[in-house]
């Protein structure tokens, strides 16, 4: 299975897993709650979407790697302690809380969340004085004397034999008491990860055309090659910082993060195309729709390669916008209700200072469940953000009484609320703009398929256009469906096996 099926069946396990009777007892008890155990090649993002499920389901996660712990930090350590057995006093071993046992506690304490994942990474590495008590911890959820509290499922992971050389093989005995997942590396999944994280548009266009660099892993006699989706993403952040400083992306930067110097080098070269076409088409004169015909004549004549690398561009361009917009959007929601219990309250100002702290204590606590995503936290600061200054607004004007103050928080909410709504019209008109260059520039190419698949695959763009609407992608996605619906026809038609006469014309009987 994808990585994207994995999520979905790890999400679908761990709800089941933490569902409750109506005494509020866990339905599976949790020595039937089997580990889920997912196998894949290093890199694929196993530990991306154990981040990704915590945030969606709401709950904690605390992850570790096995490969960090001997038999005394994952169990704990021996001490001696007396106990009375018929009336004689014995000395008697027992064990501190294991290291991995407190964090998960630690973890509730900080956060407030009582149930969530406990994610082990390297499952199959732990070292040969711990092996012995994974079989008890698998099936009961035990190191040592301690147990894994009720409410938190346990999801591990591991590399194949193959790509590691520390890999135990589990037997059938512990094999029977896990779920195994096996998860090969997909672009197309990765890719709508890849989207909604701005990976840079060079790297995901550079994809497009060879998709079968996305993962590699050869051995040579140089040693072992390989290019991993941990690779491109790290790659693709250090791209982005180097670009904002004016540094030049080369062979030696690449080759940091992909280890095998073919792709480096092919890599670089589309980087260098891609820079170039970015100079020669200038993007966001096409999105205003300020375009020259040469412009069309030239990417209508232009090869595959350019003219799929031109559409990324200008795709990425509008995706990032309209995705800037619906966070905002998402965020002016969420802000109406604290700026409601601000209203009523006895103290505008002060109410406004205490929903500013409120913000820093919900951050805090996800963080340390660590289920708080980038977008979220990026939400939560800019709730903050506009409550402190709309207090600094609000002392600044010496606003007097209530009424006021909370005025003077209303216009400036208005204010923002009317830059977004101009902004979803700048972004209505560049999406617009798009579909009729591509319509101009391509015509009957699948240019156009691909663009309107894009924007519906996309989670940011096919909520936008549902929320504010798009003529043209609704024009061009029903003359496309007219157009496969039309194609479907003519291949049943070709099925019948119906007499073609000489002059082309099919006759149909009534």
């Amino acid at each position: 299975m994808n990585i994207r099926q994995a999520k979905d069946y790890i999400s679908h396990s761990v709800k089941i897993y933490l569902k409750k009777d109506e005494f509020g007892d866990y339905k599976i008890p949790v020595v039937r709650q089997r580990p889920i155990f997912l196998v894949g090649a290093p890199g694929i993002g196993k530990t991306a979407i154990m981040e990704q499920i915590a945030e969606e389901l709401g709950i904690a996660l605390v992850s570790y790697s096995m490969t960090h712990h001997t038999r005394q930090s994952a169990l704990g350590l021996p001490f001696i302690t007396k106990k009375e057995y018929d009336g004689k006093a014995y000395d008697v071993s027992e064990y501190t809380m294991s290291e991995i046992i407190a964090s998960v506690y630690e973890t509730m304490e900080a956060s407030g969340s009582k149930e969530g994942i406990l994610f082990l990474d390297e499952i199959n590495c732990v070292s040969e004085t711990l092996a012995p008590s994974m079989l008890q911890f698998l099936q009961y959820k035990v190191f040592g004397k301690h147990q894994v509290p009720e409410g938190w499922v346990v999801v591990t992971a591991g590399n194949p034999p193959e790509y590691n050389k520390s890999v135990r093989e589990f037997d059938v005995v512990t094999l029977d008491r896990l779920k195994v997942l096996s998860v090969e590396a997909d672009y197309q999944t990765w890719k709508e990860y890849a989207v909604e994280r701005k990976i840079h548009n060079a790297i995901l266009n550079f994809l497009e055309l060879k998709k079968e660099y996305f993962y590699h892993i050869e051995t040579t006699a140089e040693g072992r090659k390989y290019v991993t989706a941990r690779g491109w993403e790290d790659l693709s952040q250090i791209i982005t910082m180097y670009e904002e400083d004016e540094l030049k992306v080369d062979e030696n930067l690449v080759g940091q993060y992909l280890r095998s110097e073919k792709i480096v080098k092919e890599f670089c070269a589309y980087y260098d195309l891609y820079n170039k076409y970015k100079n020669d088409y200038k993007i966001n004169e096409i999105l205003a729709g300020r375009y020259e015909d040469t412009v069309i004549t030239k990417a209508g004549n232009a090869e595959f390669d350019e003219r799929l690398s031109l559409l990324g561009m200008l795709l990425d361009k509008v995706q990032n916008d309209i995705q800037d917009a619906i966070v905002t959007s998402d965020y002016l929601s969420e802000l109406m209700a604290p700026l409601k219990a601000v209203k009523t309250a006895d103290s505008v100002l002060e109410a406004l200072y205490k929903q500013a702290e409120l913000r820093d204590v919900i951050i805090e606590k996800q963080q340390k469940a660590n289920a708080l995503s980038k977008t979220e936290k990026y939400k939560h600061k800019k709730i903050k953000q506009f409550l402190e200054n709309a207090s600094r607004q609000i002392a600044a004007e010496n606003a007097d009484g209530n009424e006021a103050a909370f005025e003077c928080a209303r216009n400036m909410f208005n204010e923002e609320v009317a830059a977004m709504k101009n902004n979803v019209s700048v972004v209505s008109e560049e999406i617009k703009n798009l579909f009729g260059f591509v319509s101009k520039a391509f015509e009957q190419g699948n240019e156009m398929l691909i663009l309107v698949t894009e924007l519906t695959v996309n989670k940011y763009s096919s909520r936008f256009i549902s929320m504010f609407g798009s003529d043209e992608y609704h024009k061009y996605n029903e003359l496309l469906m007219i157009s496969e619906r039309q194609n479907d026809m003519k291949e049943q038609i070709k099925n019948l096996e119906i007499p073609t006469y000489s002059n082309g014309i099919t006759e149909l009987t009534k």
